[in-house]
C-alpha cells in the first residue's frame, strides 16, 4: 500500500550586490580563483553589513568583500538553494551562467550540508495509504520518500522468515493481541468445553497463532501478486489488528491495482471454505471442531470486512481501481475511495456497538466475544480511528505521488565552487559569494572532486577562526553513491537518495561532467510544498 516541489521552479534570483558586476564578455575566460568581478553567472546576493556567523537557517557567507560589494555578502536563505531554470546550468566558480565548465577546474560543485546536520534526507510523510483493518492491514503501497535502510531496523519486530525472499516480521503489538484473543476465546471455550479447565487457554493460544497464520497467507497473496507485477515488496509485518504488506511502488494500471487488492480477501474466502470442508468429518463438540469453526468464521469476517469499498481496506483499492479505469485519473479514484473510507469509519464507530448490543451479531452484548458495551465501544473507536487515519494517509500520499514527477535533480541543484584541500574557509566562502554559489566542493590538484564541505560544519566555525580553518577539515568524503545523474527525477531520484543516505549529493551530467550539488534539505522542502498543494 502506500506527495515534489511546486511546479518546476527555477529558483529565486540572487539579489544583486552594490556596485557593478564586472561581468566578462562571452569570449572572455573566467578567472578561476578571482573575486566576483569575474563572474557573469547568477547575480550576487545583497550585502547587509559584516559577515556574522550564520544561523542554522543561513547559507555560508564570505568573510571578505566580494568584487565591488560594500561588504561581505550573505546569500539569501529563503526557498530552495538558488535553483536554476530547467535549461540553466549552475554557475561554478566564476564561470558564465550559460556555460558552467570552468577553465581552471572541472567545475566540481560543493554542497553545503543542510541546516540540521543530523538529517540525512527528507522527513518521510506518514506511511502512504497503509491499509489498516480489523484483523488485516492490507497493502502499504509506496513507502514515503525519505531514505531508509534497505532492511527494517529493530522497530520492524521479530524476523520470522523470508517467504518468496520477503522478510516477515512480528511486531511487539502482536503479542498484546494474541493475549487478548487467548483470553476472549478461552472464555468462549469455557462455555462450550468446560471439561478443558485451564487447558482451554493453551487451545486459545493455538487459535490465535493459527488465525494470524491465516492473515499471513492473506498478505502473501498480495506479495505474490506484487512480485508477479514486478513491484518491490519491502516486508510483511504482522501487528495489532492484522498485517501489512509494504509494496513500495504503485501499480501501473487500474487492472493491476484491482488484482493486487482482490487477491487478499479472495484467499481469506478460500481459507474459510477449506476450514468449512475440514469441519465436515469432525465431531462438533470437540476441540478440533471448535478450532476449525473459529478459524472458518474469523477468515470469513476478514474477507467480508476487507471487501468493504473504502480506503485503506482492500475493497477501497478495488474501488479506486474502478474509478481510475472510468475517469482515467488515479487521483480521482483515490479521492472517491478515501471519502468512502471515512464514511465507513463513522459507520463502524456508531454501528458496531449498536449491532452488538441489539444481538444482531449474536445472542446479546455479553455473549458476543465476551465483551460488554464499553469494550464494544472501545473496539469500534479503535477500528474507526485506524480506517479514518488510513484514508487520510492515502489521500496525502496520492497527492505526493501526483507531484512526484516534478522533483528533478536538475531543478533542485545548487550552484557550487571548487576549492583545494588547504584553502582557508574564509577564502572559500568569499569565492562562493563572488560566484553567487551556495556550495563548496574540495578538489584535488587535477580538479577532481574528492569531498563536499558540510554546511553544518561551516556554521559551527566562529567567524574569527575561519581564516585559520582549512575546508578539508569540514568536508565529507565523496563516495560513488553520492554521485547523482542530473537527469534523475521522481521516484528514480528518490530511489538513489534512499540507497545512500547523505546530506549532499554531487550532481553530474551523463558525460560525467559536474553539474552542481543536490542538498537533501532542498528535497525535503520540495516534499513539504508538494504535500501542501491541492490535488489537480
Amino acid at each position: 500500500m502506500t506527495d515534489g516541489p511546486e511546479g518546476t521552479p527555477s529558483g529565486p534570483e540572487q539579489p544583486t550586490t552594490e556596485g557593478p558586476a564586472d561581468t566578462p564578455t562571452p569570449g572572455e575566460r573566467p578567472v578561476a580563483d578571482g573575486p566576483a568581478g569575474t563572474s557573469s553567472g547568477p547575480e550576487r546576493p545583497t550585502t547587509e553589513g559584516p559577515a556574522d556567523i550564520p544561523t542554522p537557517a543561513e547559507r555560508p557567507v564570505a568573510d571578505g568583500p566580494a568584487g565591488t560589494s560594500s561588504g561581505p555578502e550573505r546569500p539569501t536563505t529563503e526557498g530552495p538553494a538558488d535553483t536554476p531554470t530547467p535549461g540553466e546550468r549552475p554557475a561554478a566558480h566564476g564561470t558564465d551562467a550559460s556555460d558552467s565548465r570552468s577553465t581552471g577546474h572541472t567545475t566540481p560543485p560543493a554542497a553545503p550540508a543542510p541546516a540540521q546536520p543530523d538529517r540525512h534526507a527528507p522527513t518521510p510523510a506518514p506511511t502512504p495509504g497503509q491499509h489498516h483493518s480489523f484483523a488485516h492491514s492490507g497493502i502499504a503501497k509506496g513507502r514515503p520518500p525519505g531514505p531508509r535502510p534497505k532492511e527494517p531496523g529493530p522497530g520492524g519486530g521479530i524476523l520470522m522468515g523470508r517467504p518468496f525472499g520477503v522478510p516477515v516480521y512480528v511486531a511487539p503489538s502482536w503479542f498484546l493481541v494474541a493475549a487478548l484473543i487467548t483470553w476472549v476465546f478461552g472464555g468462549q471455550l469455557d462455555r462450550v468445553l468446560p471439561e478443558l479447565g485451564a487447558a482451554r487457554y493453551l487451545v486459545s493460544l493455538f487459535f490465535a497463532v493459527a488465525f494470524y497464520a491465516s492473515v499471513l497467507v492473506h498478505e502473501l497473496a498480495h506479495t505474490v501478486a506484487a512480485i508477479r507485477f514486478k513491484l518491490p515488496v519491502r516486508r510483511i509485518q504482522l501487528q495489532f489488528f492484522g498485517g501489512v504488506s509494504e509494496i513500495e511502488k504503485e501499480a501501473e494500471t487500474p487492472g493491476r491495482e484491482f488484482v493486487l487488492a482482490f487477491v487478499g480477501p479472495l484467499l481469506s474466502l478460500v481459507l474459510a471454505g477449506l476450514f468449512y470442508l475440514a469441519m465436515k468429518p469432525v465431531e462438533p463438540g470437540t476441540v478440533p471442531g471448535v478450532l476449525l469453526a473459529g478459524l472458518m468464521i474469523s477468515n470469513l469476517i476478514v474477507a467480508i470486512f476487507n471487501f468493504l469499498p473504502g480506503l485503506p481496506l482492500d475493497g477501497g483499492r478495488m474501488l479506486r481501481a474502478v474509478v481510475w479505469k472510468i475517469t482515467g485519473k488515479p487521483m480521482s479514484g483515490t479521492i472517491a475511495a478515501a471519502w468512502v473510507g471515512r464514511a465507513l469509519a463513522v459507520s463502524v464507530l456508531i454501528g458496531l456497538p449498536l449491532l452488538n448490543s441489539s444481538g444482531v451479531l449474536g445472542d446479546g452484548g455479553e455473549d458476543v466475544g465476551g465483551m460488554d458495551t464499553v469494550t464494544d465501544a472501545l473496539l469500534a473507536a479503535i477500528l474507526a480511528a485506524i480506517i479514518w487515519t488510513g484514508a487520510g494517509n492515502s489521500l496525502r500520499m496520492a497527492r505526493l505521488r501526483e507531484h512526484l514527477p516534478e522533483l528533478r535533480a536538475r531543478t533542485l541543484t545548487r550552484r557550487a565552487v571548487p576549492v583545494e584541500n588547504d584553502t582557508p574557509l574564509s577564502e572559500a566562502l568569499r569565492r562562493a559569494n563572488a560566484a553567487g554559489a551556495r556550495a563548496l566542493v574540495v578538489v584535488d590538484a587535477d580538479g577532481t572532486p574528492v569531498s563536499l564541505v558540510r554546511e553544518a560544519a561551516i556554521v559551527g566555525v566562529p567567524e574569527h577562526r575561519r581564516p585559520w580553518v582549512a575546508v578539508s577539515g569540514l568536508a565529507q568524503e565523496l563516495t560513488d553513491g553520492m554521485r547523482v545523474s542530473a537527469e534523475l527525477a521522481g521516484e528514480d531520484l528518490l530511489d538513489v537518495l534512499r540507497a545512500t543516505p547523505a546530506t549532499e549529493y554531487l550532481v553530474v551530467e551523463e558525460t560525467g561532467e559536474i553539474y552542481g550539488v543536490l542538498s537533501a534539505a532542498d528535497v525535503e522542502r520540495a516534499f513539504v510544498r508538494a504535500m501542501a498543494r491541492p490535488a489537480s
